[in-house]
């Protein structure tokens, strides 16, 4: 184990398990409060070989969530931070864990996700064939296994992933991946290659909107993202109660610190500030009022953006290197 993730274990009352090898896989998996996916979840994806380890970061679960991965699952190295780091952070020091260690592969799963049998074998023999790809994930089945995750089923539409619908509907699927724009980080196989390029999560997201910045990261550098459709996981969004994160004022900020932290853009707020006060100034003379509200809408997320922090950590963003681990 390397000094920093000695640090870390000091750091994060990390439950230090140190392996006898490097393990080829490392599966990074952050719960809060997961134990009623916990079994199915890392269960899916033991190893009793080794080539595979997985690590827990822990956000601070109070549902006896540690607990069972301690009695059932003692070979699952776990990192036990003071707080909750939110997903990014969390899976940040995973990921520095596996570049450590010198893993060929990380697999980032979801606690409410887990994986049909033959799944990650199957991407990595597509990520080996196919090392343009710094992504590949499965198929997303919903929970029940009846049908496609609704969110997956819309990255995958025609506009988007072409051929894979056509390809679903007669029955030929195809071994190669099918590139695609994005798809959520529910369950993501990423190859070393790529964390040593692009880096790790963003830290200017806490929780949700980490994955759209890092697709668009490694469009900037280069890499490609695809779906590994012989490979099937399923993804248990259907048990979710109201989520405080996508309230319309939570999303607005979210969306805005997307925009300005897209390395491809390089959106200028400067410019976008003197254009939303052009914009007021002409709608209150023109009586426009409902143009006027949301230019004044505009303008409010745009202050409340943490430009400055945003900026700098978009500007570390075009470095090559394991940038934020």
């Amino acid at each position: 184990m390397g000094i920093e993730s000695r640090e870390a274990c000091r750091n994060t009352k990390h439950v230090c398990k140190v392996m006898s090898r490097n393990a080829e896989i490392i599966v990074i998996v952050v719960t809060y409060n997961g134990l009623q996916w916990i079994d199915r979840c890392l269960g899916s994806v033991a190893d009793p070989r080794g080539a595979i380890h997985t690590v827990v970061v822990d956000n601070g679960s109070t549902d006896g969530t540690v607990e069972a991965i301690k009695a059932r699952f003692p070979d699952v190295e776990l990192i036990l931070p003071e707080k909750n780091l939110g997903f990014g952070h969390a899976n940040n020091l995973g990921m520095k864990i596996a570049l450590d260690r010198k893993a060929e592969f990380v697999f980032l799963l979801n606690q409410d996700a887990w994986l049909q049998p033959g799944a990650l074998e199957t991407m990595l023999e597509s990520a080996r064939k196919y090392p343009a790809y710094g992504i590949l994930s499965p198929i997303h089945l919903n929970g029940a296994g009846t049908g496609l995750d609704y969110d997956f089923s819309k990255y995958v539409v025609p506009t988007k992933c072409p051929g894979f619908y056509s390809d679903l509907a007669v029955g030929q699927i195809k071994s190669d991946p099918y590139p695609l724009p994005f798809v959520n980080a529910a369950v993501w196989l990423v190859t070393a290659r790529c964390l040593n390029v692009v880096g790790g999560f963003n830290p200017s997201f806490f929780h949700y909107g980490e994955d759209d910045n890092y697709i668009q990261r490694c469009a900037y550098h280069g890499f490609l993202i695809g779906v590994s459709a012989k490979a099937i996981a399923h993804h248990d969004r259907e048990t979710r109660s109201v989520n405080k994160y996508f309230d319309p004022e939570v999303l607005e900020l979210r969306r805005s610190v997307l925009n300005y932290s897209d390395p491809r853009t390089m959106l200028d707020p400067v410019a976008e500030k003197r254009n939303l006060v052009r914009r007021i100034i002409q709608r209150t003379i023109s009586l426009q009022r409902t143009e006027l509200k949301k230019a004044l809408s505009k303008r409010k997320v745009l202050l409340d953006t943490p430009i400055d922090k945003v900026l700098d950590n978009r500007k570390k963003s075009l470095r090559v290197g394991p940038t934020f681990l």
